[in-house]
């Protein structure tokens, strides 16, 4: 009973804090003349992202390396095959050309290098400054080009005060890590009761745990007509997964992929790169995507559930 409590809990003060992640980043990014995808590739994304990160280094000092490696992994397949695919489900995404043309390859590019990172079976702490270098110089990247660009700004809406617009970011931000927390440790509680694997917790479970706070993020923002923020922070979550928590747990403590198949490294490489012929055509993600995408995470899923057995 503790642990279905614990996880509607954490859910409910999922459903809060991106409604006011969602809120503050859009008055922030009106404010100051950001277009909101840039915002969404930013703030919003690693705010979301920031489960993954306390759950990855948590679990990589604890001796637990499969669910830190797992919950990256993981939560790049459910934030394109689950998260994109219901965004797109409920409202199709209009796609920005830069998008498709600067962030989204960037994102196939940094699951590339993850991959290749990891045929030696390990993401040493060379390994992990190569990735952390490679987050900075994409955020460097990211300011440089955030010029004001007015087409891309809604400049007929009110811009709320800048305080509340922070404070709202701020205690988004803290409620999607708490909720976040909250969710995944009731759900691997679950888990473990019924003699689950560590790396299928990490996987699934805590994958899809972490990533509760971009897909009510995303949905949130989808239905208030801020396509760029949902589709940007599924993108740059992906982007922070891999060089930003996966970079950051490996400056900390080696990540070992033992217990792994080449299959799931694989299926987040196919979901990244399905996501680009998507975006592209007509620039925009319409429910027809999100079938295939949602399929595709269900196929995949079900392999998982066979590996159980």
């Amino acid at each position: 009973m503790f642990i279905a409590l614990t996880i509607i809990g954490g859910f409910i003060i999922l459903t809060f804090g991106a409604e006011a992640l969602v809120r503050g980043a859009s008055a922030v990014a009106l404010r100051l003349g950001i277009a909101p995808l840039i915002i969404g590739l930013t703030i919003v994304a690693f705010g979301t992202s920031a489960p993954e990160l306390a759950v990855s280094v948590k679990s990589a000092l604890a001796g637990n390396p499969g669910i830190a490696l797992g919950n990256v992994v993981g939560s790049n397949i459910v934030n394109i095959g689950l998260i994109l695919a219901i965004t797109a489900l409920i409202r199709p995404i209009t796609v920005q050309s830069q998008m498709v043309k600067r962030d989204i390859p960037i994102m196939i590019c940094a699951s590339v290098l993850m991959w290749f990172l990891l045929l030696d079976g390990e993401v040493s702490f060379i390994d992990g400054a190569i990735l952390f270098s490679a987050l900075v110089s994409y955020l460097v990247f990211s300011y440089v080009s955030a010029k004001n660009n007015p087409e891309d700004l809604d400049l007929d809406a009110r811009p709320q005060h800048p305080g509340l617009s922070i404070a709202l970011i701020i205690m988004g931000i803290a409620m999607l890590v708490g909720g976040g927390i909250l969710f995944v440790n009731g759900a691997v509680d679950l888990a473990k009761q019924f003699g689950i694997s560590e790396v299928i917790i990490g996987l699934t479970i805590v994958a899809i745990g972490t990533s509760m706070p971009e897909l009510v993020t995303s949905v949130m923002a989808a239905l208030k007509g801020q396509s760029d923020i949902a589709i940007g922070n599924v993108v740059g979550s992906n982007i922070f997964n891999v060089l930003g928590i996966l970079g950051a747990t490996a400056l900390i403590h080696p990540v070992s992929a033992a217990g792994f198949n080449q299959i799931d490294f694989i299926a987040m490489l196919i979901f990244a790169f399905m996501v680009l012929p998507f975006a592209w055509s007509g620039l925009r993600i319409g429910r027809r995507e999100g079938v295939v995408l949602l399929a595709g995470y269900l196929g995949y899923t079900s392999y998982l559930v066979m590996q159980v057995g």
